[in-house]
């Protein structure tokens, strides 16, 4: 028996464990350390909530790409962080026209609809041609023959969208009504957060309940679960994966938008940093579950928010909200290596393909 525990103990198991065990014992003392210090009021701490709650509203729509693709294909859509950029890059083009007319000042609510729907529109028929174009003729051909080829379309639509809108940033126009803040409780809260919150969990739930109370969402568990078995109850198996990808880029074209009212600039490389993030929130909730994804991205955009304060302002670090992307980062790492399943685990039975 200790000779088998032995040989099961290798030299990079210890190694992993004892960075976990250290960046544990920073975390730990570094969040004692700030609290003690008593540099943040319980408002501070209460603002970086809110935004994190936005954040993480974010990230959980663009997981559910993720998520929705990997719980019918078994595969990563590498190409999803374009499918986001796509929707919003586009949708800036008439935001900031109808600004310029005063129409989106009138008229903010149908303004707001008409960009949104855009925005939408253009990531959904980008994802549905990737489906098409890039995957299906790859379906029964090695696991990384798709992943490579969709590492292929990223930079493929990335370049795409650079040649035709340009290398340079364009800024969102934000509507009046969407300006500004509200005070509670000597909380400020700005209206774009507000907007955020509220319009990720209405996508979230809106999705949630077509993928579990309806016959399309019947039919694509079926599909994840054997696709050969649902094709002979009578399921037509590609036009499901076709609209499970058409979900899937509504909800990064909902996405784009809420995303730039919090960051109202845009880029043809905008949709990088937060796809991985949203990666790493589906895995941390446990890709290929819809729950999870959303459970994933709340806690990795509290954390993100809060985690580089709390964890290490108390250590001095003079800039600790530039190592926001190192903490989300390190989380994916170590939950790949630690729990690769996820908080939830994969609800989905894995596939024989």
């Amino acid at each position: 028996m200790l000779r088998t525990w032995r040989q099961r103990i290798t030299l990079t198991d210890i190694v992993v464990w004892a960075i976990g065990v250290a960046i544990g014992a920073v975390i730990i003392i570094g969040t004692i350390a700030t609290l003690r210090s008593g540099k943040y009021s319980a408002n501070t701490w209460l603002d970086l909530t809110v935004k994190g709650l936005a954040l993480g509203g974010v990230y959980a729509l663009i997981a559910m790409g993720y998520t929705l693709v990997y719980g019918i294909l078994r595969m990563i859509n590498f190409a999803h962080s374009e499918v986001f950029m796509s929707g919003p890059f586009t949708a800036v083009f008439l935001a900031n026209a109808l600004s310029r007319s005063g129409f989106m000042d009138r008229q903010p609510l149908i303004g707001m609809l008409l960009v949104l729907a855009l925005s939408i529109a253009v990531s959904m028929t980008i994802a549905v041609l990737l489906e098409r174009i890039a995957y299906r003729p790859l379906r029964h051909a090695p696991r990384l023959v798709p992943l490579i080829t969709a590492i292929g379309a990223s930079f493929f639509l990335q370049y795409v969208f650079r040649g035709l809108y340009g290398s340079g940033f364009q800024a969102y126009a934000i509507p009046k009504v969407l300006q500004g803040s509200i005070t509670i409780g000597g909380l400020r809260i700005f209206n774009t957060q507000i907007a955020v919150i509220l319009g990720a969990l209405g996508m979230m739930f809106a999705l949630y309940a077509i993928v579990q109370w309806t016959k399309t969402g019947k039919a694509m568990r079926a599909v994840s679960e054997d696709k050969e078995a649902a094709a002979l109850m009578g399921i037509d198996v590609d036009r499901i994966i076709s609209l499970t990808f058409a979900l899937g880029g509504i909800s990064a074209g909902a996405a784009g938008i809420l995303y730039a009212l919090l960051f109202p600039v845009v880029n043809f490389i905008m949709g990088f940093i937060p796809g991985l993030k949203a990666f790493t929130a589906a895995v941390l909730g446990g890709i290929g579950n819809v729950p999870g994804a959303f459970l994933g991205a709340m806690i990795l955009g509290l954390i993100e928010s809060i985690g580089p304060n709390l964890f290490l302002d108390g250590l001095g670090v003079p800039t600790p909200s530039q190592l926001k992307d190192a903490i989300a980062f390190t989380i994916l790492v170590f939950i790949l290596i630690f729990r690769p399943t996820g908080i939830l685990g994969e609800r989905m039975a894995q596939s024989k393909a």
